[in-house]
């Protein structure tokens, strides 16, 4: 998630806009990884979404994908492949508005074994990370349909489900702005 807040959608300051990126990965079996967050203050207001987070300093969104990817979840064997979906969204979250434009990369563990999954760990969550991520844990694509949890982004079962049978688009997907 990372730490700060973007400009009002409002205010035409897309320039100001949280740049963010996210990683839909995947291990061998083509399972995700969600994780679990919540209101700092309140952990039954709570929703799974992708590892990732905000752009430090100069670094590429590619570059951000791996860094938040490593310090939300320990893992760093992975291929990083095409930027899948982009989404611009808006949201309350620990008394602040997040005003953000989301990058979402696929991304594959290289873990082989078919009965074990990838292994997670949390070692660089920031202070207001560690107070509202629970945990993670991997998805397969009919337990992401079936579930009444909220998951961001919205519809995130039925673009798997399309990422699963047709591959990565030719060119980013726009997504729905959602503001929340």
């Amino acid at each position: 998630m990372g730490e700060g807040a973007g400009a009002p959608l409002g205010e035409g300051a897309g320039a100001r806009l949280r740049k963010v990126a996210r990683v839909v990965l995947l291990d061998p079996q083509d399972r995700i990884l969600l994780m679990s967050g919540h209101e700092p203050e309140n952990p039954a207001d709570n929703w799974w979404f992708t590892p990732g987070g905000g752009l430090e300093g100069d670094e590429t969104r590619e570059q951000a994908a791996l860094r938040e990817l490593a310090e939300e979840t320990g893992i760093t064997d992975v291929e990083l492949g095409p930027v899948l979906w982009r989404r611009i969204c808006s949201f309350p979250f620990a008394g602040s508005r997040w005003d953000q434009d989301e990058w979402y990369f696929l991304a594959r563990t290289r873990k082989t074994s078919a009965t074990t999954r990838t292994a997670t760990a949390m070692p660089g969550l920031t202070e207001l990370e560690q107070r509202s991520v629970s945990g993670m844990r991997w998805w397969t694509c009919r337990e992401l349909s079936a579930t009444h949890e909220t998951v961001y982004p919205t519809r995130l079962a039925e673009l798997l489900r399309r990422l699963l049978d047709e591959g990565p688009p030719s060119s980013p997907l726009t997504l729905d702005t959602e503001i929340v």
